[in-house]
């Protein structure tokens, strides 16, 4: 997670972010939608369920996923024993929206 190129945080399951200033949100997903580019992940609204801290994330209450690129389950030649168990990742790029009651 960058902020003008900086690192201003971190986003990671939950689906949670927390930014450098110790301040955090943890998302449920109310709504989705298919990206507009092939094999990619959903687009996403979620409502904040849990915030935590004070500061930049503090006063959230919906995220949206947008422009999502990438991150679709990737093609896997077979099915079988030697499978099983195994962990794929895919990776994607996404724009966040945090939109917030102002204070």
């Amino acid at each position: 997670m960058t902020k003008g190129g900086r690192n201003a945080g971190r986003h990671y399951a939950g689906p949670t972010w927390e930014a450098t200033d110790g301040s955090r949100v943890v998302g449920e997903v109310i709504a989705n939608s298919p990206s507009t580019k092939p094999n990619s992940i959903a687009q996403l609204l979620l409502r904040a369920k849990a915030t935590a801290g004070n500061g930049i994330f503090t006063h959230v209450q919906y995220i949206q996923r947008l422009n999502t690129v990438g991150g679709g389950a990737p093609s896997i030649v077979g099915c079988g024993k030697e499978q099983a168990g195994q962990q794929l990742r895919a990776s994607y790029t996404a724009d966040y929206a945090f939109y917030g009651a102002k204070h």
